[in-house]
């Protein structure tokens, strides 16, 4: 029985997984495709505008520091 277990340890433990995760994502409440639009447009927003945001820093600290070198140098 012991060598039994040792065999079928690994496939039945890879077989036990993929069932346990296929009960869990029957589990899952899926978005809807009018929310899945609307939270990506959420999303892609956000990015563009915090990169707009992080651009307009990273300008003004580049205009900065190349003032304090013209400054002192």
């Amino acid at each position: 029985m012991a060598g039994m277990k040792a065999k079928q340890g690994g496939v039945g433990k890879l077989t036990k997984f993929f069932k346990e995760t296929k009960a869990e994502l029957k589990k899952v409440t899926w978005p809807s495709k009018e929310q899945l639009v609307h939270n990506t447009s959420v999303i892609i927003a956000f990015i563009i505008i915090f990169t707009a945001i992080l651009s307009i820093l990273d300008f003004g600290f580049q205009e900065l520091f190349g003032w304090f070198t013209n400054l002192l140098g």
